[in-house]
């Protein structure tokens, strides 16, 4: 296009204030919206995750081979022999932050009047604090190191039994030549994690105490942190090179948790059909505007015909003036997206526990790169193709036509 025609196409943008104001708006709303609510669920997406890592899975496990479809009957039988050895030959790898190990089990626990089934892991609890940073102490304390017989209920296994800080509990499991043990243990403390279904059956006890019930001196599980969630993938590939032979296997967070990528997908699913609505609604307005100002100008139009200047240039100015407008409006639109998602990020948006969680949280609009270039593109790409029937339609109609709309 030739420097004059945009030249023109700007002049007719700023002529018709009302109608540019109008289908700026409409783009820049589009875009603003699609960076609002990609933002949102960008934020779903890593609270989602950070609160999986940091109460259950960590970033990295490892354990022997088939033990997660078969551990959690009996979980004595994978038990990782030499379990120290191997916490610090991992955490020697680069990237990882923490390594600790974990020895689960299944039992009863027992208040002196019932027993109820348990799902209970051993762990180291200085160590499991710094893991553990999303799940809440709701009475009582942390275990430390020094509670060698205390144990930790989840919120719906003290409800269940009645159980508070301070009391005593008896805990029966079976060893790995199948006898049965018991100990006696002191509740320490009660926590919430973000899966209501896991406190309502989980205890946590100190590794030594559940070496000691099981008795063995290995563990199931080693359990890795990293600095930041993404370095994931990087840093797993060298947990498998140095784990190469030695018949465990490892993996990350979202392999462990099923329910993180079904939301993943569903989510996905949502936004995209959201885009395309979007899209739509930016379309027609666009359409419908360019329209009316069509029509309006028809006898212009018609008088450019009529001076000799050719039906494709009629279009070129028709799609210059809305390369412009898609351009100023989806800019204009990203920059507002930017300033409302910190402005609404500063004062959080309070959400209620999401489906099979005890716990809300404080929502964020993050802004993410790749969202703000896609609302930029459906802004623009929606505009300029809103112009192309409209002008095509313009531009073949004959001279006479055109110029009787100025009578």
């Amino acid at each position: 296009m030739s420097a004059i025609i945009f030249r023109l196409a700007l002049r007719n943008i700023f002529r018709q204030k009302l109608r540019t104001a109008i289908t700026l708006s409409a783009i820049m709303f589009g875009v603003t919206g699609l960076i609002l609510s990609s933002g949102f669920i960008q934020d779903i997406f890593v609270q989602l995750g950070e609160a999986i890592i940091h109460s259950q899975t960590g970033h990295i496990q490892v354990f022997k081979q088939d033990f997660l479809e078969k551990g959690s009957r009996k979980p004595e039988q994978f038990v990782i022999d030499r379990a120290g050895a191997r916490v610090a030959q991992l955490q020697s790898v680069d990237g990882i932050e923490l390594v600790a190990a974990r020895l689960d089990f299944a039992g009863l626990l027992n208040n002196g009047r019932r027993d109820l089934a348990v799902i209970g892991e051993g762990i180291e609890p200085d160590k499991e604090k710094r893991i553990g940073s999303y799940m809440m102490i709701t009475e009582g304390r942390a275990l430390a190191d020094e509670d060698v017989f205390g144990i930790l209920l989840g919120q719906g296994v003290a409800a269940n039994l009645g159980l508070r800080p301070g009391d005593f509990v008896t805990i029966l499991a079976n060893t790995a030549d199948g006898t049965l043990n018991s100990l006696e243990l002191e509740v320490i403390g009660i926590f919430q994690s973000f899966s209501k279904d896991y406190d309502a059956r989980a205890v946590r006890i100190p590794l030594t105490a559940a070496q000691e019930l099981l008795a063995t001196n290995g563990a199931n599980l080693i359990v890795m942190t990293l600095t930041e969630t993404p370095l994931t993938g990087a840093a797993q590939a060298r947990v498998d090179d140095a784990l190469a032979g030695s018949g465990l296997e490892s993996k990350n967070w979202r392999e462990l948790s099923d329910f993180y990528d079904k939301t993943v997908q569903l989510y996905d699913r949502q936004f995209g059909i959201l885009q395309w609505i979007i899209l739509v609604m930016v379309l027609l307005s666009v359409v419908n505007s360019v329209n009316m100002s069509a029509f309006e100008r028809q006898a212009e139009f018609g008088t450019l015909l009529a001076l000799g200047n050719r039906p494709r240039e009629v279009f070129m100015i028709l799609l210059a003036e809305n390369l412009m407008l898609g351009l100023i409006g989806a800019s204009a639109g990203v920059l507002l997206g930017v300033a409302l998602a910190a402005l609404i990020s500063g004062i959080g948006i309070p959400m209620p526990p999401p489906p099979n969680a005890n716990v809300g949280y404080t929502a964020l609009i993050r802004i993410v790169p790749s969202a703000l270039l896609t609302a930029w593109l459906v802004g623009f790409s929606a505009t300029v193709i809103a112009v192309l029937f409209p002008a095509r339609r313009i531009a073949r109609t004959p001279i006479v036509d055109a110029l009787r709309q100025a009578t």
